[in-house]
C-alpha cells in the first residue's frame, strides 16, 4: 500500500510539473509559427531556420511529459522499448541542432553582412535544415547498432543508452554545442559594441561642445538591454540544462540521487532549454506583428459595432405629447408656439 500511494503521489507531481509546461511550450510555438507563416515579410532564409527551430521546439515540448516514464523499468517489446527512449532523445537533439543553425546564420549575417548573400548558409538553407534533422536522427539511433537485445530483460534507460554513449552525447555533443552558441552570442555583442562606439564618435564629432544627444542615449540603452537579455537567457535556460546533464550522469553512475529528484531536475532542465526560442521570438516584434494586426482589426470592428448600437439607441425623432413626429416638417411645426389672442387682436 505504501509503494502504491508513493507511486500515485509521484505520478500526480509529474503531471502537474510536466503537463502545464508542455502545454505552454506547444501553444506558444503554434502562436509564433502562425505569425511567421502569415507574415510575407518574414519569408527569408533566417526566418525559415527559425521556423524549423520552432517546429523542433514544439515536438520537444510534446515529448516532455514522457520523460518521467523513462525512470521506470517495464516489460516491453524490442521495437517499442527503443522507440520510447530514442524518440525523445532525437527530438531534443534536433532542437539543439536547429538552435545551433539559427545562431550560426545570425552570426554570419552580423559578422559578414556584405558577404551574407554569398554564404553557404544563405544559398543552401534547405541543406542546413535537412542536416539539422538527419544528423540528430543518426546519432540517436546509434544504440540500435551495438545493442544486444535479450527477451528476458526489462526495458530500462541503461539498457538502451550505455554509459559510453551518454558520456559521448553529453560532453562531446551537448555541452560543446551550448558553448559554441555562447561564443557566437559573445562575438555578436562585441561587434555590436564596436559599431556603437563608432556611431557615438560620429555623433560627438557632429555635436561638439553639446550634451549627449537622445539618439546616443537610446543606442546605449538598447545595447545594455541586449547584453542583459543574452545573459538572462543563458542563466535561465542553459545553466539549469547543463546542471541537469551533469546531475543525471552522476545519479546514473553512483546512484546517489533519488529517481524523483533526477526526474524533476531533468524536466526542469529540458523545459528551461525548450523555452529559449519562445523568449527569442517574443523579443522580435516582427514575429508577433500578424497577431497585433489581427487584434487591432478585431478591436476596431468591436468599437465600430458599439458606435452603431449607440447611434441606433438614440431616438430618430423627438417625442411630442407622447407621440412621435412623422416628418421633419411636422416636428418643426409642432415646436412653433401658438399665437396668443392678444396677438390676433393687434393684427
Amino acid at each position: 500500500m505504501g509503494n502504491s500511494s508513493a507511486g500515485n503521489k509521484y505520478q500526480e507531481l509529474m503531471f502537474w510539473l510536466t503537463r502545464p509546461l508542455s502545454a505552454f511550450i506547444i501553444l506558444a510555438n503554434l502562436f509564433i509559427i502562425i505569425g511567421i507563416i502569415c507574415n510575407r515579410k518574414l519569408h527569408g532564409a533566417i526566418n525559415w531556420f527559425f521556423l524549423s527551430l520552432l517546429f523542433a521546439d514544439l515536438l520537444a515540448g510534446a515529448a516532455l511529459p514522457t520523460i518521467p516514464q523513462l525512470a521506470f523499468e517495464k516489460q516491453r517489446g524490442y521495437h517499442l522499448c527503443f522507440f520510447i527512449y530514442v524518440a525523445p532523445n532525437f527530438l531534443f537533439l534536433a532542437f539543439l541542432a536547429n538552435l545551433l543553425v539559427v545562431h550560426y546564420a545570425k552570426y554570419v549575417c552580423i559578422i559578414h553582412p556584405l558577404h551574407y548573400h554569398k554564404s553557404w548558409v544563405y544559398r543552401w538553407a534547405a541543406f542546413y535544415i535537412l542536416f539539422a534533422w538527419t544528423a540528430p536522427l543518426i546519432f540517436a539511433c546509434l544504440p540500435l547498432i551495438w545493442n544486444q537485445w535479450q527477451p528476458n530483460l526489462n526495458c530500462s534507460f541503461l539498457l538502451v543508452f550505455p554509459m559510453p554513449y551518454l558520456y559521448l552525447e553529453t560532453y562531446g555533443l551537448l555541452i560543446p554545442t551550448i558553448l559554441a552558441m555562447a561564443f557566437m552570442c559573445i562575438r555578436v555583442l562585441c561587434v555590436a559594441r564596436k559599431q556603437l562606439k563608432n556611431i557615438t564618435k560620429l555623433l560627438r564629432s557632429v555635436n561638439r561642445g553639446q550634451a549627449s544627444s537622445g539618439l546616443e542615449q537610446q543606442l546605449e540603452l538598447r545595447n545594455a538591454k541586449g547584453i542583459a537579455g543574452m545573459s538572462l537567457i543563458f542563466l535561465v535556460c542553459w545553466v539549469p540544462y547543463i546542471a541537469c546533464l551533469n546531475i543525471s550522469l552522476l545519479a546514473i553512475k553512483h546512484y546517489s540521487v533519488s529517481s524523483l529528484t533526477l526526474t524533476i531536475v531533468t524536466c526542469l532542465g529540458n523545459g528551461s532549454a525548450a523555452a529559449m526560442p519562445i523568449l527569442l521570438s517574443l523579443s522580435n516584434h516582427q514575429y508577433i506583428q500578424f497577431w497585433r494586426d489581427v487584434a487591432s482589426k478585431v478591436w476596431g470592428s468591436c468599437c465600430q459595432r458599439q458606435r452603431c448600437r449607440q447611434r441606433q439607441a438614440k431616438p430618430k425623432a423627438k417625442m411630442l405629447h407622447g407621440k412621435p413626429c412623422g416628418t421633419r416638417d411636422e416636428c418643426l411645426h409642432s415646436e412653433d408656439p401658438k399665437p396668443s389672442t392678444a396677438t390676433d387682436e393687434a393684427k
